[in-house]
């Protein structure tokens, strides 16, 4: 059974990435939606590879019991501790890991990138105005017009605590995948802080402190009206 313990690393992989891309959102932990295509390409393309490597084992194994018979022996197929290579695979297809949470957000420090002060696009009409945390953090920070003053705002993220009592709604934001996350966040006042990775929707005003683009204006406040516990989107991430 050695010779076909390829065939299996690979149909292991293969059908985890099939099951994350081509049966639901799971693929939405990791990537950004618009890699799908290429995640149920690359999973078929595994199985398939899968299929032609245990043809091959087959034939080859085939060939060697020929062998043997006339007393030719080829030796042992392989190690056996090779076969621990499927325990990743088979963990990925039975027990796809979780987005990343407050965890990963908290081991990333307050780094931004250096952006000018201007102007920003005007928000739309009509309050609450739904932002996502890295609208509402460049607008917070960057907006010379200060276009979040007198408005209500909706932002919707999970959980994180600091210190002194203070918590944030706070997003994940990625360019390709999880592995290039960032962290976006804002400051939640006047309202009790849920437990750390609660979903929540979280409505009410900006409360301006610092210049801007100075560091006093970091990380963005929101003074809540209202703090609602919701479900996580089935992508957790926000656009970078």
């Amino acid at each position: 059974m050695r010779r076909y313990g390829p065939a299996v690393l690979l149909a292991l992989t293969g059908a985890a990435v099939l099951r994350i891309s081509l049966f639901g959102d799971l693929y939405l932990r990791y990537v950004q939606p618009g890699l799908r295509p290429y995640l149920i390409v690359s999973g078929a393309v595994l199985v398939l590879l899968a299929a032609a490597t245990a043809l091959a084992g087959r034939e080859h194994g085939e060939a060697d019991e020929e062998a043997d018979a006339h007393g030719h022996s080829h030796g042992p197929a392989g190690p056996r501790v090779a076969w621990l290579l499927t325990l990743p695979a088979l963990a990925l297809l039975l027990f796809p890991p979780p987005a990343l949470g407050s965890y990963s957000a908290g081991r990333e420090a307050a780094q931004r990138a250096a952006q000018g002060v201007g102007t920003f696009p005007a928000l739309p009409s009509g309050d609450p105005v739904e932002l996502t945390l890295a609208e509402f953090g460049s607008r917070a920070l960057y907006d010379s017009e200060r276009s979040l003053t007198g408005r209500t705002v909706r932002l919707t993220g999970f959980v994180t605590h600091g210190e002194d009592g203070t918590w944030y709604v706070t997003r994940l934001l990625v360019s390709c995948c999880a592995a290039d996350a960032t962290t976006g966040k804002a400051e939640i006042r006047r309202a009790g802080a849920p437990p750390v990775d609660t979903w929540v929707t979280v409505t009410g005003g900006w409360h301006p402190e610092g210049g801007p683009g100075s560091d006093a204006a970091w990380p963005p406040v929101l003074d809540a009206t209202d703090v609602r516990r919701v479900e996580q989107p089935a992508n957790p991430y926000e656009k970078r």
